[in-house]
């Protein structure tokens, strides 16, 4: 089925089609509802890949996302998604899994679909993938890599505010013995937690240790484990994320400690399920929303304003307090 067929059958110009099936205000509602009448009767589709072949620009947002098993990445997601679907535009999806090379293949990937604009919320970034995206004048987000240049924009989240607030809490609390799980400490975002973490421990009177494993619920679990088979016997644990956090919460089950009594625990994000986990995770919000919002923004002004200039956003988070984090058990 054509779309001239569709204008026949409704008595309207191809241009008026058209203007209806891209969401355009300039039709009457009338017209609007008899043509979209006439496509539900025809099963009409509209040929996205030779519009785009015809207008230079699709109507469809490229996001790549490291880990979309981690409700991080997919809030934010679906946040952008919901405001594209109010505005005519779909998005296309990757993961890469924290690889460089499968990030580098996703930007490719996007940038020869011509993407009408680009999310890019990863952990894995190098220089050398920013410069790539801007060379291609594909208007673009990049969430915590490189900086604002020309055609991209930035989102920052002021990770040490978070961590130093977090530390700064449990010490109060009477903590001396600190621990560290995290997961790809060689990457950015992943890397300034860590090392705000380390500083801040530091500057008190503190035992401390570290451990890694896989972004997940058992990654989580794995590096509790090995952390407590080492003989390090941690009083207030600080995780890199939630998803990594509720792991730890159940290998300290699984042993019989108790939380918060015999150790804290502490996330980061702020992801749903940490307010139903057992117990409520004490965290550090982003607004995953919001975020999701900006990036839409950016990538897609309303129409007849000008296209905005590259920019870089910084996020302050904000401290939640809830149930797994108590005052340090007695000292032996």
């Amino acid at each position: 089925m054509s779309l001239e067929e569709v204008a026949r059958r409704a008595g309207v110009s191809t241009a008026t089609v058209s203007r209806v099936m891209n969401n355009k205000t300039v039709v009457k509602s009338a017209t609007r509802n008899r043509v979209l009448r006439v496509v539900t009767e025809l099963n009409y589709h509209p040929n996205l890949h030779a519009r785009t072949l015809a207008g230079g620009r699709s109507r469809t947002l490229g996001m790549i996302l490291s880990n979309m098993e981690n409700p991080f990445f997919l809030d934010i997601y679906r946040a952008v998604e919901a405001l594209a679907h109010t505005r005519g535009y779909e998005v296309v999806v990757a993961n890469t899994d924290y690889r460089r090379e499968q990030l580098l293949a996703s930007l490719r990937m996007m940038i020869g679909r011509r993407v009408a604009g680009l999310a890019v919320v990863v952990s894995e970034m190098d220089p050398s993938f920013l410069n790539e995206v801007n060379e291609s004048k594909t208007p673009a987000v990049f969430y915590d890599a490189g900086a604002a240049c020309q055609s991209v924009h930035n989102i920052r989240i002021n990770y040490r505010l978070g961590i130093e607030r977090m530390v700064d809490y449990l010490h109060d609390l009477g903590h001396h013995k600190f621990a560290f799980i995290g997961h790809h400490s060689a990457l950015g975002p992943m890397s300034e937690r860590e090392v705000t973490f380390v500083e801040t421990v530091k500057r008190f009177d503190t035992e401390w240790r570290t451990a890694a494993d896989e972004d997940g619920l058992e990654g989580g679990r794995q590096a509790a484990r090995s952390l407590l088979q080492s003989g390090f016997q941690p009083t207030a644990i600080i995780c890199v994320n939630d998803f990594m956090a509720v792991g730890v919460l159940r290998e300290l089950r699984d042993r019989g400690l108790r939380v918060p009594q015999d150790v804290s625990v502490t996330g980061f994000d702020n992801i749903k399920l940490s307010e139903f986990c057992y117990p409520a995770l004490t965290t550090v919000h982003i607004p995953r929303e919001r975020i999701g919002r900006h990036v839409f923004a950016m990538l897609v002004p309303e129409e007849a304003k000008p296209k905005p200039p590259a920019q870089e956003m910084i996020i302050d988070p904000e401290f939640v307090l809830r149930a797994s984090t108590g005052p340090a058990p007695a000292r032996e």
